[in-house]
């Protein structure tokens, strides 16, 4: 049950809102109780022909009167304790947000997008549930179902102990079966968290299954899914469909032993007509309770599983975060060194980078190359420490890295990923992204050194125009070079580029080089590239196979090693030639 916990802070902050809501449903429930008062006596009255027109009209006045009472407290305590919920829901859901948010880049290796879209929506739904409904309906079974058992004992109380009889198997039964319940519901959460993914992936990959007609192939899959989650559900439906009839059955056990024994005292006059009447009016108001502790146990054990679950990830700890005695850094004066680093994604793995070593001076370019999965981009991931080094350091003025602050860290690197990934809005919001208090000519100025400001004109709306998801409506090109504004637009002392020419032609990648050049001396650029021309110019070029440097040194003393570098250049030198023909 330590789960509850991530509930506690909410109900105590809401105490106030919390207690006027069952306050309100508690005069609702005791409102409640005198009809039956009423009844009985018009009853009583009307058997011995003792009660006039007037006297009829006065009593439904105060049904009516009552019953207006009833709806005005009972808005209040669904304001109370269901918006109450709702607050609960939205804070438990930023949490979850939040928390997911500092979690490591290598858990989002490891968890499914679909699982925690079920976690933010699902789960947080049925805790949401559990919380408001649950607590009305827990209220109910206290205070209504105690209230009534004392006023069935008032008028008789042999009547209400037969009555009475069936209550301990229904609270036997509801043992039983809530933990069953519990188990089941947890299946079916993550079953659904299954089918989330399965969906999401199929949405976002449409385009894909449209070109290579799988349509049929992956409704099928769907399908399969579905059918699980179908029969998950199915499970739980034969143990709630047990449960509910059970209590319904000793309800109803409870009704016939009323109208039965009750009948024979009314006949014998041990109790009036309308004790009778009002007897059975309480059995009602009880039975209501009976049934709402069913409905109480489901959703309480629907929430608690879902809030097993949130639970779980809440409680999960970080792999990179800040170390006990972390300095805050705010530029960069002198150098950044890579000192013997090595990486590898978990014990027992090869290395992807084995004992790199580069110092670089503040302003100078570093370019890297290589062959494909030589570690180039995971040489990238290290600088922010989206991943850590698995041995040796990364220093910035001769500070590690895993000793300063991490939001400080990451606030000294603007980084171009190699898939430029762009959000659902225009062209102007996945620029800015985040930046502030910026003017109309910073944003121009971004454009234009990212070859991007004469594409943005051609659109009606200019930087207004929306992208659509991943940016759907435009070119690879055109999202590269958006992805390397963006990069432009954060004006950081380190500037890190993962192949920023790849989707561009020739014209519009010199133009890019030639954005990069300029930086020279003002900001550390760290630049891969597989088009050669693009690091020629940079102060140090390192060239990686196997996660090892192989060669290293300027564009002049790489050409004297004939090596891979040299090779490289010269074939592209000849592509490009036989491209301008």
């Amino acid at each position: 049950m330590n789960s509850i916990y991530l509930i506690k802070p909410y109900l105590v902050k809401n105490r106030y809102m919390i207690l006027a809501g069952l306050l309100c449903l508690i005069v609702v429930d005791m409102l409640q109780l005198f009809i039956p008062r009423i009844i009985k006596r018009v009853i009583d009255d009307l058997t011995l022909f003792q009660i006039n027109r007037q006297q009829l009209l006065s009593y439904a006045l105060y049904i009516v009167g009552i019953a207006v009472m009833i709806g005005i407290f009972r808005y209040g305590w669904r304001r109370c304790l269901i918006g109450m919920s709702r607050k609960v829901e939205q804070g438990l859901r930023n949490s979850l947000l939040d928390h997911i948010q500092t979690l490591s880049a290598s858990y989002f290796d490891k968890v499914k997008t679909g699982e925690l879209m079920a976690h933010a929506t699902n789960d947080i739904q049925h805790v949401r549930m559990a919380i408001g409904m649950g607590m009305v309906a827990l209220t109910d079974a206290i205070v209504l179902g105690s209230a009534s058992a004392c006023f069935m004992f008032y008028i008789n109380k042999l009547l209400t102990l037969y009555v009475l009889i069936p209550m301990p198997v229904i609270v036997f039964g509801t043992r039983f079966f809530s933990k069953k319940m519990h188990h089941l519901y947890q299946e079916v959460q993550g079953s659904f968290a299954d089918l989330t993914e399965a969906v999401r992936e199929r949405f976002a990959g449409i385009r894909i299954i449209k070109a290579y007609n799988l349509e049929k192939q992956e409704a099928y899959k769907i399908n399969t899914i579905s059918k699980n989650y179908i029969n998950k559900n199915l499970r739980l439906v034969k143990t709630t469909g047990l449960f509910f009839p059970m209590l319904v059955f000793f309800s109803n056990i409870s009704l016939a032993i009323v109208l039965f024994l009750g009948g024979r005292k009314t006949i014998t006059l041990a109790i009036t007509p309308g004790d009778f009447v009002a007897f059975i009016s309480y059995l009602g108001l009880l039975t209501w309770p009976m049934m709402a502790m069913g409905w109480v146990i489901n959703l309480i054990q629907r929430g608690r599983a879902s809030l097993d679950r949130i639970n779980k990830i809440l409680s999960m700890k970080p792999d990179i975060d800040d170390a006990i005695d972390a300095k805050s850094i705010k530029q960069i004066k002198n150098s950044i060194v890579f000192e013997n680093v090595s990486f590898s994604h978990a014990n027992n793995t090869p290395l992807i980078l084995n004992n790199i070593n580069i110092k670089l001076k503040q302003g100078d370019i570093l370019g890297i190359i290589g062959p494909q999965g030589s570690g180039k981009t995971t040489l990238l991931n290290l600088m922010p420490r989206l991943f850590d080094v698995s041995s040796g350091r990364i220093l910035i003025d001769g500070i590690n890295i895993s000793h300063i602050l991490l939001r400080d860290l990451r606030a000294l690197v603007s980084f171009m990923p190699q898939e430029p990934f762009l959000f659902a809005g225009s062209i102007k919001e996945n620029i800015l992204l985040g930046a502030t208090e910026t003017k109309e000519s910073q944003l121009i100025s971004a454009a234009e050194k990212a070859a991007l400001y004469d594409t943005v004109r051609l659109f009606p709306k200019g930087f207004d125009t929306i992208v659509g998801e991943k940016g759907v409506i435009l070119s690879g090109g055109q999202k590269q070079r958006v992805s390397l504004a963006r990069t432009l637009m954060h004006d950081r002392p380190i500037m890190m580029l993962d192949d920023p020419v790849s989707q561009v032609d020739m014209e519009t990648g010199n133009l890019i080089i030639k954005t990069v050049k300029a930086m020279a001396g003002r900001k550390t650029v760290i630049i891969v590239s597989h088009r050669l021309s693009a690091v020629r110019f940079a102060d140090l070029i390192i060239s990686l196979d196997s996660g090892r440097i192989v060669e290293s040194g300027t564009h002049e003393q790489l050409m004297k090693n004939n090596r891979y570098y040299a090779k490289t250049f010269r074939l592209q030198e000849i592509e490009e030639e036989l491209n301008a023909n």
